[in-house]
Parts: structure tokens; C-alpha cells; sequence
């Protein structure tokens, strides 16, 4: 009797065990007759990768969400390969190929230089592991360094996951991998599409769907929050929307990211922002109750996304990236917080302040408010900088100003940023044809534009200052309208046919001078115009 209740008490555990175990899923080729994915789309770069690699031994596939987007007939930004060779043994094969990463080891394979090259993400085929056997270490990926070095596989207390270098077989890596969806393999040397979890059935039915239960996979990387919504956002127009189940625990695990390095949330922000679909990746965190609290930054850019300003970068960033042109976050993020530079600027300047210590202090603020240490020392501060700074020298079309501007690394950002300004009428549209008009002449038609500009602020200043008082009665005589001139302290002389004309008055200097007109660079300047 003991025996048995034993037998039976270990069969149960066993039983418990079966069940926990994953769903590696059955292997199932599909070929091209059956997914239609046309080959010219895939890159070429990615091509002679997989077919490097196949050529040395090695499995290898396109993977991620270069395979869905073939399968919907979109050509992919961005090709990742997966493979069973070793980051080491992959960096072999290629003359220009860098390891990166510790949390997740990859080998980035370089085509081409400068602007113009290309990356092919190659990872290695990941096992599975249990998290529960996982190393597990007291701090977080920044705070537990040293101690993370060396390991292969790492949680933290919460469970998520600060090391993943364990490699295994490709039913593995399928399982470890987020979104069925983004979890086929597609080979363009025999066109086969492998899928193990139903991938291709949810890219026909539009459903983005968790491999796993979602709560635990969002608590192994919290990232996978914002890959949701990201994902959601892209493929909404394609029909695609989140599984019930995929989407139920997003809010509660919203939490998760505070635990997340602010340098990735931040990287991770700029995908959502930069990606192509900025408008509609706010329209999700708002229809999925996360407007709040994945990023602080982040959520200024959706509390500020229906004003005209804010929303016609987002627009024209969502329009750029459609048209295959490059965008710059730095471009993006000055355009989301220039309110607050402008507003800044204008609290200073009515204090007495001179224009251009005052710009300057209004940005210093702003980023100590809003970006921190995320950004706010490296490339992308200085050129927010440069665009916020240019915006007053822009009302200057005299002299010397435009032609030096007009050469500035970042003229063409700036530029752009004071035309969306005009566009929404915080600048006057005359400005910025000027100046579009300037930047694509000649030397000869530069200086024409100049003298013009020379010419018409002269008049002005030398044209009389014209006083209108209510009109008289037609009978009456002109010198009542002497009388009424002279009342108001302009003195008027009559001139020919009984008009009077006002002579000029000395204008009074006011005081704290420097509040308006010039550009920051020369005393003046207003954050208005």
C-alpha cells in the first residue's frame, strides 16, 4: 500500500513537471507555393549571410519580423539571421563582424560605410531554460555587473532575465522567442518557411499572439510591454490586432520597467517614436491605458501629440521614415519640448534678461527637467541645441548672419524645424520662403535676396510715422485737424492740397535693452516669432 501511494505521488510530480514543461511545438516547412513570399523583396546583404554560413556547415535562417513582414508583402527595414554557429564561430566567416552585447550576445555583420551601410543581425539558436534554475543575482543589470560576469544564463528577483547565452537547438529558440508571429525561420536558398507555434495561421487571421503565458513572459524582458504596443501600432493598418489574452496583463505589468536601464527604455521610446507609425503608437498606448508611465519623456511626447506643433513633427517623422529618408531623434524631441525652451525664454526676456544668456539658460533647464543623463551630454543634446539656438538668428537676413548660417552642419534640421514653426503660424510664412529661397541659390542671387531685404528695412525705417485721427467734417477746415494733432503732442505742418503731414519724434530709449529684435547671438531675439 505504501509502495503505491509513493508510485502514485511520484507520478503526479512527474505529471506536474510534463506540464510546466514549454511547448517546444512540432516543426512544420512551408513552402513557397503555399506563403507566396516573393523573393526579390529579401535583401541580398541577408542572402549571402544565410548562404555564407550554409556554405561553412551552419543552419541558418532570415528570422523575426523580416519573415511576417514577407508574409504580408511588405519589403523589411531590417533583416535578422539566426543560426546555430557561435558568435565566435560567425565572426570567422565575415571580414567586418563585431560581437555586441552581454545581456544577449549577437554579431553585427557590416555592409558598406558611412550613411549608407547596412547591418545583418546574426544570433545564435538560444535554449531553453528554466528561469527557476537560473542564477539568480540580488541587484539589477547596472547595479550587479561584476557579479554578472561570466554567467551565462541570470535573473534577478523578479525574474527577469539579465543574461541569455546559452545556445541549443532551433525548437528551442523558437520558444524563446516573443510573438508567434516573430518566431518563424525562412530559408531564401530552398524559399521554406519553419514554423512551430502557429505563426503563419495568426499572420493569416491578423492576430498578435504571446508565445507562453503572457505574464510571465512580460516579467522575464519588461521591454516586451512596449514591443506590444509597437507591434500593434505597426500592424494596425495591415487588420492586426493583440490577442485578449496577449493584452490583458500589459497595464498590471506596466510596473516592471522600472527595473529596466533608463538607456533602454530610452532606445526602446525612439522605436515607438521613429519606426514609421509615431502617431499610431500613441493611439495605442491610449486605447491600451498606458498614455502614463512607461517613460517619463515618453509621456510628454503623448500628453503633447494634438498640438499643432508636436503633431505636425510626428506627421512629417511618420512621413520621412515612409519615404525611406533618414529621421533624427534629436530633431523629433526638440520639436516635443520646445514649448517649454520657448516659454522658458519668455519668462526670461521679460525679466531684462539679454536674449542669448537667456536661451541658453531656458535650455539648460529644460534638459535638466526633462532628458537627465539618459542623452542630455552626447551627440543628440548638442544638436537639439544647435536647432533651438538657430531659430532667433533667423529673423537676421542682413549682413554677414545668412551666409554663415546658412553653412551650419545643422542648418538643414533647423531649417526644418522653423518651417513647421511657420506652418502652424508661430512664424510668419514669408520667413521661411526666404529662406528656402536662400539656401537653394547661388552666391549672386544670396547677395540679391540680402540687398532686398536691406532695402525694405530701410524704407521702413525712414518712412513718417502717419498719426490717423477721426475724420472732421467734410466743410471743416484743415486747420482743425492742425489743432487735433497738435493735441496729442505731434506737432504737423500743412502741406500741399490742405494735407497734413507729421513730423518725425524722438523716440524714447527703453530701458533693459536687448528684450527684442536681433538675433540670440546679437543681443536680441524673440522666442515668439
Amino acid at each position: 500500500m505504501i509502495k503505491k501511494f509513493i508510485d502514485n505521488l511520484i507520478s503526479k510530480s512527474s505529471d506536474a513537471l510534463s506540464r510546466k514543461k514549454p511547448k517546444f511545438g512540432k516543426r512544420v516547412d512551408i513552402p513557397v507555393q503555399t506563403h507566396g513570399i516573393d523573393p526579390n523583396l529579401v535583401d541580398e546583404r541577408a542572402i549571402n549571410v544565410v548562404r555564407t554560413l550554409h556554405d561553412a556547415g551552419f543552419e541558418a535562417y532570415v528570422v523575426g519580423g523580416a519573415v511576417r513582414d514577407l508574409l504580408v508583402g511588405l519589403r523589411p527595414k531590417d533583416f535578422d539571421v539566426a543560426t546555430n554557429a557561435t558568435p565566435e564561430q560567425v565572426k570567422g566567416l565575415f571580414r567586418r563582424a563585431f560581437i555586441i552585447g552581454r545581456r544577449f550576445r549577437i554579431v553585427h555583420v557590416v555592409y558598406g560605410r558611412g550613411r549608407e551601410h547596412e547591418v545583418i543581425e546574426v544570433s545564435t539558436f538560444r535554449a531553453y531554460l528554466d528561469n527557476a534554475a537560473a542564477e539568480q543575482v540580488a541587484g539589477n543589470e547596472k547595479t550587479s555587473r561584476s557579479e554578472l560576469a561570466g554567467m551565462k544564463h541570470a535573473v534577478d528577483s523578479t525574474g527577469r532575465v539579465l543574461r541569455d547565452n546559452v545556445w541549443g537547438p532551433q525548437e528551442e529558440d523558437a520558444v524563446r522567442r516573443d510573438f508567434t508571429i516573430n518566431a518563424m525561420y525562412y530559408d531564401p536558398q530552398t524559399q521554406v518557411v519553419v514554423d512551430y507555434h502557429n505563426g503563419f495561421k495568426d499572420v493569416k487571421n491578423r492576430v498578435i499572439r504571446m508565445i507562453g503565458d503572457p505574464a510571465t513572459r512580460y516579467r522575464e524582458d519588461p521591454v516586451r510591454i512596449i514591443r506590444a504596443v509597437r507591434f500593434a501600432a505597426k500592424l494596425s493598418p495591415l487588420g492586426f490586432e493583440l490577442e485578449k489574452k496577449t493584452a490583458a496583463p500589459l497595464v498590471k505589468s506596466q510596473d516592471l520597467l522600472a527595473d529596466v536601464p533608463q538607456s533602454r527604455l530610452f532606445d526602446e521610446m525612439l522605436k515607438l517614436l521613429q519606426t514609421g507609425h509615431a502617431l499610431a503608437s500613441i493611439e495605442q498606448l491610449k486605447k491600451l491605458g498606458m498614455a502614463r508611465g512607461i517613460y517619463p519623456l515618453l509621456d510628454v511626447v503623448v500628453e503633447r501629440a494634438d498640438q499643432p506643433f508636436v503633431n505636425a513633427a510626428l506627421k512629417d517623422t511618420d512621413r520621412r521614415v515612409g519615404e525611406g529618408k533618414p529621421v533624427a531623434p534629436s530633431f523629433l524631441l526638440a520639436c516635443v519640448l520646445w514649448a517649454d525652451v520657448r516659454d522658458g525664454w519668455a519668462r526670461r526676456l521679460e525679466q531684462h534678461q539679454h536674449a542669448h544668456p537667456a536661451l541658453m539658460d531656458a535650455i539648460d533647464d529644460v534638459f535638466h527637467a526633462r532628458i537627465g543623463d539618459v542623452s542630455g551630454g552626447g551627440k543628440l543634446a548638442s544638436d537639439m541645441r544647435e536647432i533651438w539656438v538657430m531659430q532667433p538668428r533667423f529673423e537676421k537676413r542682413v549682413g554677414s548672419t545668412p551666409f554663415g548660417l546658412v553653412e551650419q552642419a545643422r542648418f538643414r534640421a533647423a531649417f526644418d524645424f522653423m518651417r513647421l514653426r511657420a506652418d502652424i503660424g508661430e512664424v510668419e510664412e514669408v520667413l521661411a520662403d526666404w529662406w528656402q529661397e536662400f539656401s537653394m541659390a547661388d552666391d549672386n542671387l544670396r547677395q540679391d535676396l540680402v540687398d532686398q531685404v536691406r532695402e525694405e528695412q530701410q524704407k521702413r525705417k525712414h518712412a513718417p510715422r502717419v498719426h490717423r485721427v477721426p475724420r472732421a467734417d467734410a466743410a471743416a477746415p484743415a486747420t482743425a485737424t492742425a489743432n487735433r494733432a497738435d493735441s496729442t503732442g505731434d506737432a504737423v505742418e500743412p502741406a500741399a492740397g490742405d494735407a497734413a503731414a507729421p513730423r518725425k519724434r524722438r523716440r524714447r530709449r527703453r530701458p533693459g535693452g536687448g528684450s527684442s529684435g536681433g538675433a540670440a547671438g546679437d543681443g536680441g531675439g524673440n522666442p515668439n516669432n
